[in-house]
């Protein structure tokens, strides 16, 4: 009786520990991590191997595997490394994507191979509308939600005239639909400028051309390196005593640390808007930013926050199901009730699965450390759901 009983055990365990041992939930983050876009995928990952410490490495008591993967700038690359994360290395979470277009080539490959997708930074407005998906979530935001927040902040401030300058690409032109959606006066000139590898850093034509304008103020949506080529040379060009600034994604803790080395003070008081703030006074953000700057020597971007956010959005959903890795109806419904703590305090879902959220009003300053941040002025939009979400039919 007692050998029948350890001959049973022992095949049991032959037949359950393997299985177990092997189990680990394991994530894909596809960025960019060469070329000079890299700050901001080297921000992003930062922020998520920040998470992974933070968390323990663990979710549901089970191990916690990071695959990271650069798609090069380049939308074929990012379908390449994605076909890679969800073929070969059969990961349950493909999540990452600063790129509208890099997450545009990429979402079949995840989504046809049934794994849930998770952008940590991009949201082009096809995804939030017609090409919305059951297993396809955001973390950050609909592109064109920040610079409709914008757009009202020159309502408010009496702007009657815009000069427009943006990217030519999916994100860019949703940054320019947004700005344009709200703002009520006057666009006196745009340009849609080259993007890519080889993006367009020389801006002095354009330049002229808004100073000519003779529009009140300037706005831009330039993120990573051309983002500082073009305040620069706006600054280089004397508008900054003519005509403000006004932007999103250009002007944040990617950029300040390297305005601050170059002295150019004139970029302090430049305002823009944001979903959060390194200032904001929410729990799970003084932790990530005290974290953030312990470890790294200085403040994180809002890609870095969000990047975090969605390490603790993914935990939510397996611990929805107690580690069932196969429970993908428990998972979608455990991340649809958005119970994590975020770094932008208590939020909701919407039926797109893009985030309804408030939107701030940010300025560049000083900290009292003397190093140059940004800091939220006032609450421009409270709980603002992307205008895309109408369209979206699982």
């Amino acid at each position: 009786m007692y050998k029948h009983a350890m001959w049973l055990l022992s095949v049991l365990a032959l037949a359950v520990s393997p299985a177990l041992a092997a189990e680990k939930v394991k994530i894909g983050f596809v960025t960019t991590l060469t070329t000079p876009a890299a700050v901001i995928g080297n921000d992003m990952k930062d922020a998520f191997d920040l998470a992974y410490e933070h968390i323990g490495g663990k979710m549901a008591g089970l191990d916690v595997e990071i695959i990271y993967e650069d798609d090069g700038f380049k939308p074929d690359i990012g379908k390449q490394k994605t076909d890679k994360l969800v073929k070969q290395d059969d990961v349950h979470f493909v999540t990452g994507y600063i790129w509208s277009h890099v997450l545009l080539a990429s979402r079949k490959s995840a989504l046809d191979a049934g794994k849930f997708l998770i952008s940590a930074n991009a949201g082009p407005s096809q995804l939030a509308g017609k090409l919305c998906h059951k297993n396809f979530f955001n973390i950050s935001w609909q592109n064109d939600q920040t610079p409709m927040a914008l757009g009202e902040v020159l309502n408010q401030r009496g702007v009657k005239s815009l000069y427009i300058m943006s990217p030519n690409y999916a994100a860019g032109k949703n940054m320019v639909a947004g700005v344009e959606r709200t703002f009520k006066g006057a666009i006196k000139g745009k340009d849609m400028t080259k993007w890519g590898k080889d993006a367009q850093l020389d801006f002095s034509a354009e330049l002229a051309k808004a100073k000519a304008s003779g529009a009140d103020a300037i706005f831009v949506f330039y993120p990573g390196k051309a983002g500082g080529a073009f305040v620069k040379q706006y600054m280089q060009a004397g508008l900054n005593k003519s005509m403000p600034l006004y932007s999103v994604y250009t002007v944040d803790a990617l950029s300040l640390p390297k305005f601050q080395k170059a002295g150019m003070k004139g970029v302090l008081g430049s305002l823009m808007t944001q979903f959060w703030s390194p200032d904001m006074d929410t729990p799970q953000s003084k932790k990530f930013v005290s974290g953030f700057l312990k470890k790294y020597g200085r403040y994180p971007s809002f890609y870095a926050a969000q990047s975090y956010d969605a390490m603790f959005f993914i935990k939510s959903a397996v611990e929805g199901v107690n580690g069932n890795l196969g429970n993908m109806d428990g998972m979608r419904a455990a991340m649809e009730k958005v119970d994590f703590p975020s770094v932008r305090g208590k939020f909701s879902m919407g039926s797109n699965h893009f985030p309804i959220q408030n939107f701030y009003l940010r300025e560049a300053a000083a900290d009292s450390a003397g190093r140059w941040t940004t800091k939220i002025v006032s609450t421009v939009f409270k709980m603002h759901q992307d205008v895309y979400a109408k369209d979206c039919k699982f």
